[in-house]
């Protein structure tokens, strides 16, 4: 599985994320390209301790889900968003895509972390784990948007 902590992924992720234009359109699911780019700012800002969101320690989630966050196997179109990921309205495309490029290169800064803190949600992940799923993330959302 790739890691957005390997070089040659974080590249990948940072051209898929070039190619976006305000123009993009979405290959399924509700999102537009503006509210795309802030939804995937959510899972790196609880890696990075930016924000929890308010979650609390979900043993279902842990059980059914969380294995799936970082496996080899793509997640398929359509899946549920979490409440707090869900835009409430319209964002503004050129500064949330900002954003997303400055926590994924910050997050990539990160790559020789060996300890990180639990997700608030779903528990302890490796420093591996943690790579693989921000990638896979990202990833599922650029495919949505065909990058």
């Amino acid at each position: 599985m790739k890691s957005l902590f390997q070089q040659e992924a974080h590249e990948e992720i940072m051209n898929r994320l070039e190619q976006l234009d305000e123009a993009a359109q979405a290959n399924w699911g509700k999102m537009n390209v503006g509210q795309m780019t802030w939804h995937c700012q959510g899972p790196l800002n609880i890696m990075l301790e930016k924000n929890d969101y308010g979650l609390k320690p979900n043993w279902f989630a842990k059980v059914f889900f969380k294995k799936s966050l970082y496996n080899d196997k793509s997640w398929r179109k359509n899946l549920p968003t979490a409440k707090f990921l869900k835009p409430k309205e319209d964002k503004d495309f050129s500064t949330e895509k900002r954003k997303l490029t400055e926590l994924i290169n910050e997050a990539y800064s990160h790559r020789d972390k060996t300890e990180w803190k639990p997700h608030p949600g779903f528990g302890y992940f490796t420093a591996d784990q943690w790579g693989q799923m921000q990638y896979k993330h990202l990833d599922h959302h650029f495919r949505q948007f065909g990058v």
